[in-house]
């Protein structure tokens, strides 16, 4: 049988992604793939030998992560997904009618001027659009939560498209290296909030949309205002945190959500909440363990990537304010543009979600810490000391006796090389820690300095003792130190 690797785990599996294996089962399977890489081991499954729950099983494009059914005998033409989150059930019916989110009271309150039926033309001109439609795209009230790499393509779109309202949340300001991706900003934007730049590129677009630009970190304490009122949520997040969050208000308030996710070459496009369907939680209950999967923006997307993913978000979004066409409530698609290969994965709803299954444990967003269930807030409540980068800067110079561990990816060292470190990833530091001296403080870094804390905290467990300390803030904070015996800037 052929086992597939999502492009977030090939790391553990000797960077394929693809592998075959001689087995007619799922655990045979999962056996002989953990013989080959016991690295990977950690990543799969919890403390309990469970399958972790950001972690879903496809067989022949059917979702098996239940482990009764692994014992099932399989053909030889077999083909496994291991698919986790880039963040038993009643199923979905396929195929069923999906009304309009704009009420005809709202559709008929509506008008066009000249200019606007002119501007509009090629949509009126659409027999399942036309007039009718195009008041329900101008009457629409849309949240795109990100106006980054997803976000580009999807605002652009819905404002070209003529939907009335796009309300835009984002807390970051424009900075160089988002400029590969993320093309509703320009050169000249740099420094200035994304909320701003893209508000400019809206009204140059059309400037009778109304742009509500919220330039701010979405939590707990504001969620439910920001999208109190509104027919929709794209979700162009970058993080678990604000999956989980913007998931669960919008399940608890009944607002539909279009997702998306890119990480490197592969993509992933949900509807959630709609009309009694799954929520995202459905599909993965809870997020990975803090840096054990690497972000976009740690791993990296392809330039492309995510217009082709956030395209796809606006084109449902809009046959979601027109009622019309199928859609991708109770299904994932899951994109690999490197091999240009696509899939429509089934997600079905599950009785034990914690929001929206037969006993709720979450009834609403202020009784989760999300910061807890993202791992964020207990990696920084454990005590890990470390070395600020001109702290460690000093010590290379005096030539302290320190070692140096990269655990950052292999294209992340390309870009930029540690001197004198040497690289072990975090899923083979148990098994490699005689490596290190424990009579020396070890130093670790990455690019923003998490995963080197859950790689202290992953050594600690597996029981070493030597000194080990985090380099703060990263690679990134580093770049400006100039090493006087290499004369050059690091």
């Amino acid at each position: 049988m052929k086992i597939y690797i999502s492009a977030t785990l090939k790391n553990f599996f000797g960077k394929n992604a693809q592998i075959e294996i001689p087995a007619s089962s799922i655990r045979k399977a999962l056996a002989i793939l953990l013989d080959m890489y016991p690295d990977a081991k950690n990543v799969l499954y919890d403390e309990n030998n469970k399958l972790r729950n950001f972690i879903q099983i496809y067989v022949n494009n059917k979702n098996l992560a239940v482990d009764a059914l692994w014992e099932t005998p399989l053909p030889e033409d077999t083909e496994i997904l291991l698919l986790p989150a880039i963040a038993g059930g009643a199923p979905i019916i396929d195929n069923a009618p999906v009304e309009s989110l704009i009420s005809d009271e709202r559709r008929k309150a509506v008008s066009f001027d000249d200019s606007e039926v002119e501007r509009f033309g090629k949509h009126l001109m659409l027999k399942e659009i036309g007039v009718k439609g195009q008041k329900r795209i101008k009457a629409a009230k849309v949240v795109v939560a990100g106006a980054g790499a997803l976000g580009s393509p999807v605002i652009q779109y819905l404002a070209a498209a003529g939907v009335g309202t796009i309300k835009v949340i984002d807390f970051d300001d424009v900075s160089l290296e988002n400029l590969q991706s993320q093309v509703i900003h320009g050169t000249r934007d740099i420094k200035r909030p994304k909320v701003a730049s893209a508000k400019d590129k809206v009204k140059n677009i059309n400037k009778n949309i109304e742009f509500i630009a919220e330039k701010e970190r979405l939590d707990a304490s504001n969620i439910l205002n920001q999208i109190d009122g509104y027919d929709l949520v794209v979700d162009c997040t970058d993080n678990y945190k604000a999956r989980y969050l913007i998931n669960d208000a919008c399940a608890l308030h009944g607002i539909p959500v279009v997702f998306g996710a890119i990480y490197q070459f592969e993509g992933q496009v949900g509807v959630f909440n709609l009309n009694g369907g799954p929520c995202y939680r459905c599909q993965f209950p809870s997020p990975p363990p803090a840096g054990l999967i690497p972000s976009c923006s740690e791993g990296g997307a392809i330039s492309p990537l995510p217009g082709i993913v956030g395209s796809i978000q606006a084109n449902e979004a809009l046959k979601l304010i027109l009622g019309i066409g199928e859609h991708l409530d109770g299904k994932l698609l899951h994109v690999d543009s490197l091999n240009l290969v696509s899939r429509i994965l089934k997600v079905e709803r599950s009785r034990s979600c914690p929001i929206c299954g037969s006993n709720p444990t979450i009834t609403d967003v202020e009784e989760i810490d999300y910061d807890e269930l993202c791992g964020i807030r207990a990696q920084e409540e454990i005590p890990v000391e470390g070395f600020t980068p001109e702290e460690l800067a000093q010590k290379i110079e005096n030539g302290d006796p320190i070692t140096i561990v990269d655990v950052r990816e292999p294209h992340e060292r390309a870009i930029l090389r540690f001197p004198n470190a040497i690289v072990i990833p975090i899923g083979q530091l148990a098994r490699r820690q005689k490596e290190l001296d424990p009579n020396k403080d070890t130093v670790f870094i990455c690019k923003q300095g998490k995963r080197s804390i859950l790689a202290i905290n992953t050594l600690r467990e597996a029981g070493y003792t030597g000194p080990l300390y985090n380099l703060k803030g990263g690679v990134d904070a580093m770049k400006d130190i100039m090493f006087s015996h290499e004369g050059a800037w690091l």
